[in-house]
């Protein structure tokens, strides 16, 4: 099992930026793929971007070209890189781990998560 922390979440206006930071630990090696996922009130949990361990990346449609997610392996930290914040993308922000091949944004298919943390971008 992986255990994940997320931080860097916090209030900014429209056009800011934040940095969110997972920090993973635990059985890391069995990770081949890490995430990071929203959720707004009301709303279904959804897959922002994506990272396997070949570093290879994918990203929703919504934050393609504002977004960027990254890893460093020697620290075992994710990062999400957000720029051009948007009202639209305030919600709570979750890290999490697939133990297997295939990179995703299905939050379904992922098996780890932390506890999240609050982006709330005002207009």
């Amino acid at each position: 099992q992986v255990q994940l922390v997320e931080s860097g979440g916090g209030s900014v206006q429209s056009g800011g930026s934040l940095r969110l930071s997972c920090a993973a630990s635990g059985d890391t090696s069995k990770s081949h793929c890490m995430g990071w996922f929203r959720q707004a009130p009301g709303k279904e949990r959804e897959g922002v971007a994506a990272i396997d361990r070949f570093d290879s990346t994918m990203y929703a449609d919504s934050v393609e070209g504002r977004f960027t997610i990254s890893q460093d392996s020697a620290t075992n930290t994710l990062y999400l890189e957000m720029n051009s914040l948007k009202p639209e993308d305030t919600g709570m922000y979750y890290c999490a781990s697939k133990n297997y091949f295939g990179l995703t944004r299905h939050p379904q298919l992922y098996n780890d998560w932390g506890q999240g943390t609050q982006v709330t971008v005002s207009s």
